[in-house]
């Protein structure tokens, strides 16, 4: 097939493909402990009350209404003005109905937002900074052009009991000219770092003496869905663009995502939207705009989700601490997402040979390669993590985590 140079690009095979591939093919097969892709646990109280919601916008009449009409390309109106009261009435934060849009999930704000700041700008190459890895797999390949992410290894805190934890390297952070966009996620997805709130005002300072734009993805943060077990403050300002999203929420399959901004960010988003899908998507908001009607919003993430991934992280690292007790097998603290992230030292072949092996056995994690976005290519550190998503049942933790276990056991032994 005669591709441009975007079809060629995009026709490749990619780390999130592999993700969300592995995801699919697990949904498929009921012998295969999914302990590698995304998807929110299924949590009885938070459907319910997601069921609630529906059955009162059924019975008047504003769910056939979302669904038999367009909203505009900024996103529905009525949820627009429940946001901006909710983070002005929660948070004191400055803003308008102009700096929100709504979008097709985060991944496409990503699309937009990297492309909108990095590639050719007056004849200069500009680039997406990232300035702690491992970090999110699917910013690696969402630019137009291609190389336009750079990124900082971070710093390693070793801590008791077998823990440890990533720090942003601000002594060797470099920012420049080709800078046009600085990106965290907080949580962060894989590792489950939370960035403190000296962290953020850091980046912030650093951001707007460089004259670029902070980006904060806050798809598993505060104040929603809250999967954050530190007390941190939810962090935006007019330099700042955060990015939410109703997935981890309990809502992936609405795909919406939030993006708050200043007016010029936002105006140029909802542009962006007509032009290349008309409008996002309005059964998500119609359905969250009907739990902050009622004040449901807060309780759900607060008294029911978190609490619920709290305790199922709790319960995988306990689960693999009895399994394996080996200095070698290290986790990074767990302070919020989905995940935990395990870093064998020394282990004789690769996690994406170790991948290879666990899913023949009916285990998928994902190897730490994928997260290491704008390096030249995946380090030994890189090679020797996992990433594990725990929100499965007990018995399947159990038994993803047993799999794991005798594989290292065997790797090690040789």
């Amino acid at each position: 097939m005669n591709f441009s140079d975007f079809g060629h690009h995009f026709a490749g095979y990619s780390g999130i493909t592999h993700l969300m591939d592995d995801l699919n093919e697990g949904l498929l097969q009921d012998d295969v402990v999914m302990m590698g892709g995304g998807n929110p646990a299924a949590i009885p109280d938070a459907i319910k009350v997601f069921q609630e919601a529906v059955e009162k916008l059924l019975a008047s009449g504003e769910l056939v209404k979302t669904l038999a009409n367009y909203d505009g390309p900024q996103g529905k109106n009525v949820f627009i003005d429940s946001l901006t009261d909710f983070f002005r009435q929660q948070y004191n934060w400055p803003i308008s109905r102009k700096n929100i849009a709504l979008t097709h999930g985060s991944q496409s704000s990503f699309f937009v937002l990297f492309n909108s700041f990095a590639g050719k700008s007056r004849g200069q190459q500009q680039k997406i900074l990232i300035p702690l890895v491992p970090e999110y797999i699917g910013y690696c390949d969402v630019g137009i052009e291609a190389d336009l992410i750079t990124s900082q290894e971070a710093r390693i805190e070793r801590l008791s009991s077998g823990y440890f934890k990533y720090q942003v390297d601000f002594d060797n952070l470099e920012v420049d000219q080709s800078t046009g966009l600085i990106c965290v996620s907080r949580p962060t997805n894989p590792s489950g770092n939370v960035l403190t709130d000296v962290e953020c005002q850091q980046l912030d300072e650093i951001a707007r003496k460089n004259d670029v734009p902070l980006l904060i993805d806050n798809a598993y943060g505060t104040p929603f869905p809250n999967i954050i077990f530190n007390q941190v403050s939810p962090f935006w300002n007019d330099n700042t663009i955060v990015c939410m999203s109703l997935s981890k929420l309990g809502l992936p399959g609405a795909r919406t995502g939030i993006v708050i901004a200043n007016e010029e960010i936002i105006q140029q988003f909802t542009n962006m939207t007509a032009i290349t899908s008309l409008a996002p998507g309005g059964i998500g908001p119609v359905i969250t705009n009907q739990l902050i009607k009622e004040n449901g919003l807060l309780p759900l993430c607060n008294e029911i989700i978190l609490p619920f991934y709290q305790k199922r992280s709790q319960l995988a690292v306990r689960l693999l601490r009895d399994a394996i007790d080996d200095p070698r097998v290290n986790i990074h603290k767990p302070e919020g997402s989905l995940f935990l992230w395990l870093w064998f030292e020394n282990l004789p072949i690769t996690t994406t040979e170790l991948y290879r092996r666990l899913k023949q056995k009916g285990l998928l994690v994902v190897p730490g390669k994928y997260f290491f976005p704008g390096q030249v290519e995946a380090g030994k550190h890189a090679e020797s993590c996992i990433r594990m998503n725990y929100v499965q049942s007990e018995d399947e933790l159990q038994k993803g985590i047993k799999i794991l276990v005798d594989e290292l056991h065997h790797c090690w032994a040789r």
